[in-house]
Formats: structure tokens, C-alpha cells, sequence
């Protein structure tokens, strides 16, 4: 009897994090002398990996100024999170307050442990902005909140083997070229809807041109690349000279638990 893979869990809260899909993503996955990421998220991926050496890349700069912050400190910045989880600030007023000296100060390391407490007390750990560049997601409603020490923990341990930039995904792979990467891309996904679409995880969004732009970089890398995306007739038609693999997935449909339902994504294959 096969023992099963023990997937480890990301220390952010994210939607549509790669969790369960794990045991279909690592299999597609090849020896390389490194893995990168241009979209790296909550690390759902990484994490799960072994390589001796990563670049992970977004362009959310409040995700990867966290990222680098707990790669340097560790155990101090975990506990210096861990001050901002007290029942004080479960408060609805000081939620907003919170909110609005992170979109206020200029000490990175404050900035950082705040977005951990935004993104454990917010709506549905969304991260979105307005176009301001203002975290702007209301309080979510939970009986409890879990502090993630022993994933951030691990999450440091690991880092010390990787790379954290804020570098936008056409660069990426500009800087890639020839080294023979294992590379996959979890981009914001192309909308099941005009209803379903949310590309405000950073100012500007994703658009379908940056969609093609994707996946002309893929196309033209000596590299193994590996892309999720929507099950969309329009996805389909952009990757159809790529190798395409149908998983079905949990999605939630509307604001509550119980409107989850299953929907098939893609994953091409250069």
C-alpha cells in the first residue's frame, strides 16, 4: 500500500492556492538545477518542491518584502507577527485601524507583519488593492484565527535556498534563458466570467494580452514550463500546441463555504 504524500501547507491564506492540487502538479515536475516561479503567491508550490535552488518572483512587492524579511530574520519576525494576534485586535474598529497604518507607514518590517495579520483576519485571506495601491478587504468573520509559527518556520528554513524578487514575469524569463529551469506559472487565471473576474491582486491587473505574453515566453523557453490556468474555450485556444492535462478542482462560487463547487482547470505543457 502506497503511503501518501504529506503536503505541507503555505503560511498565507490565498485564493486559489495550489494545496490539493499537489499530488497531480508534482509529477509534472523535472530535475533541474532550479525552479522558479514568476508567480509565486502564498508558495503553495515551492514549498512542496525539492531543488537546491529557487527564484520566486511577483510583482506584489508587500509579498515579497515579507518574503525576504522572515528569509533574513526567522524566529524574530515570526515573533514580532505573533504581537498582532491578540483578541484586542480581533475588534472591528481596530481591524480598520490596522488596516489603514499599513497602507500608511514606510517601516517595511511593520508593513510585512501586517500584511500576515491582514491576511489571517481579512475576508477570505484576499489580497486585493484599489487603485490607489490601498489594501482594501474588509474584516472577515472568524471564531477562531490561527497563527502559522510552525509554517513560517519552515517556510524560513526552506527560503535560505531561494531567491524572493519582485520582478515582472516577462523579465523572468528573460533572465532564465538557456539555464535549463524547471519553471510553472500560476498566473491570475483568464475569467470563467465577466462576474468571476478578479485580477486586482496588484495594480494594474492581468490582462489577456498579458495572458498571450505568457504564453509566448513559454513557448519560446529552453526551459520545462508548466502553467495552470481556467478550463475556458478561449484558454484552450491559446495553449492548443501545448501538451494539456484537465484536473478537477474546489472552487468557491460565492462568499460562503457552501457554494463550493467542482470546476475542471488546465495545465499546458511546452
Amino acid at each position: 500500500m502506497k503511503s501518501e504524500i504529506k503536503i505541507k501547507k503555505p503560511f498565507l491564506k490565498w485564493a486559489g492556492r495550489k494545496t490539493k492540487l499537489m499530488p497531480k502538479l508534482l509529477p509534472l515536475f523535472k530535475e533541474a538545477g532550479v525552479f522558479v516561479e514568476p508567480f509565486v503567491g502564498s508558495g503553495a508550490v515551492w514549498i512542496n518542491t525539492e531543488y537546491d535552488n529557487y527564484v520566486l518572483c511577483d510583482v506584489n512587492k508587500d509579498l515579497i518584502n515579507l518574503y525576504n524579511i522572515l528569509k533574513q530574520e526567522g524566529k524574530d519576525f515570526i515573533a514580532y507577527c505573533k504581537e498582532y494576534f491578540t483578541l484586542e485586535n480581533r475588534e472591528k474598529e481596530r481591524y480598520y485601524q490596522l488596516r489603514s497604518l499599513f497602507n500608511n507607514t514606510q517601516d517595511t518590517r511593520e508593513k510585512s507583519a501586517l500584511f500576515v495579520y491582514l491576511n489571517r483576519h481579512c475576508f477570505n485571506g484576499l489580497c486585493r488593492y484599489n487603485s490607489k495601491n490601498e489594501f482594501n478587504v474588509p474584516q472577515g468573520s472568524y471564531k477562531t484565527i490561527y497563527f502559522p509559527e510552525k509554517e513560517m518556520l519552515e517556510f524560513h528554513e526552506k527560503s535560505q535556498r531561494a531567491e524572493f524578487k519582485t520582478l515582472d514575469f516577462r523579465e523572468l524569463f528573460k533572465s532564465i534563458e538557456n539555464h535549463g529551469a524547471m519553471v510553472y506559472c500560476d498566473p491570475p487565471y483568464i475569467p470563467l466570467s465577466k462576474e468571476s473576474s478578479f485580477t486586482a491582486y496588484s495594480k494594474g491587473g492581468f490582462s489577456y494580452e498579458d495572458q498571450k505574453d505568457l504564453k509566448s515566453c513559454a513557448e519560446k523557453s529552453e526551459s520545462i514550463v508548466v502553467i495552470s490556468n481556467s478550463d475556458t474555450e478561449l484558454t484552450r485556444r491559446l495553449y492548443s500546441n501545448f501538451e494539456m492535462i484537465t484536473v478537477e478542482v474546489n472552487r468557491s462560487i460565492g462568499s460562503k463555504a457552501a457554494s463550493r463547487k467542482k470546476v475542471t482547470e488546465i495545465i499546458a505543457i511546452n
